[in-house]
């Protein structure tokens, strides 16, 4: 290789939601590992939510991903996945204990929501219920040290481009970012490339692996629906984006706390992104 080709090598590391896999974090890792990822995202370990895991828990899960030499890209929590009427201070506690497990785990990415409208309201009537909670947790957040990371699910209040730039610019913290996902994007009409990366990437700090299908929002393998992954790795990349690329296939099913996929399916996933990241001259570690 010759120095001009070295220096122009872009290196992404590569993670996944490790529940898709197994229940059984041993299990994640193996398959993480041999799929070439250094790192997972946690979202729960022997069926147990990440707001739900003891402090014994997570000492344990520490001990099994270190024996496995994997680190912790991210714990995905469900803080935010829920109705606005709850009181401030109910996510606000809830993120206190999701930190604790992610200084036990060693990482400071943490994933939210932006809450679901009850039965009759718009995105427009839960505005500012929304911005005065995402300020909440983001001074929380800041105050441990930990970088919250917004994602686009389909129906919360940011589920779209423009109010996702609502709650970033509105919010105005260091420690509230994008988790950018093309295929929840793709599940509310919306073109994630052509529509919305121009206006987040300056906020875009994690990549969530998964396409969709625009006319059955069907996720499928990276590349294989209209997500507009090409474009939008093409664009990281020339962008210097250096952040994780993480993993969630959600091709088996999918509910309200997350998804499945299975080792075989994990694997069609893993392989679908690879090439992609290839093509674009994206080497995964």
């Amino acid at each position: 290789m010759t120095e001009t080709a070295s220096a122009a090598k872009t290196v992404w590391p590569l993670s996944g939601f490790g529940d898709e896999v197994d229940p059984d974090p041993a299990i994640q890792a193996a398959v993480l590992l041999a799929l070439g990822a250094r790192h997972i995202e946690v979202r729960s370990a022997w069926g147990v939510n990440v707001s739900e895991l003891t402090p014994e828990q997570v000492s344990e899960l520490k001990e099994i991903l270190d024996e496995k030499g994997l680190k912790v890209s991210a714990v995905a929590s469900p803080i935010g996945k829920v109705a606005i009427g709850l009181p401030v201070e109910h996510e606000v506690e809830r993120l206190r204990q999701i930190i604790s497990v992610a200084k036990g785990l060693d990482t400071t990415y943490i994933r939210i929501f932006s809450f679901y409208p009850a039965e009759g309201q718009s995105p427009e009537d839960i505005r500012e219920d929304v911005i005065t909670r995402m300020r909440a947790l983001a001074a929380e957040a800041e105050s441990a040290g930990v970088v919250l990371l917004h994602e686009n699910e389909k129906d919360i209040y940011g589920d779209t481009p423009q109010r996702v730039l609502d709650i970033m610019e509105s919010v105005d913290s260091p420690a509230l970012r994008v988790a950018w996902d093309n295929a929840n994007f793709v599940q509310v009409g919306v073109r994630p490339f052509t529509d919305g990366y121009a206006m987040l990437r300056p906020y875009l700090e994690y990549l969530q692996v998964k396409d969709a299908v625009m006319a059955t929002g069907t996720v499928v393998p990276s590349g294989e629906g209209d997500g507009e992954l090409d474009a939008t790795i093409a664009a990281l990349k020339a962008d210097g984006y250096s952040g994780f690329a993480s993993l969630e296939p959600h091709l088996a099913s999918a509910f309200e706390l997350g998804g499945f996929s299975g080792p075989v399916a994990f694997g069609v996933a893993a392989r679908a992104f690879a090439s992609l990241a290839a093509k674009n001259g994206i080497e995964l570690s």
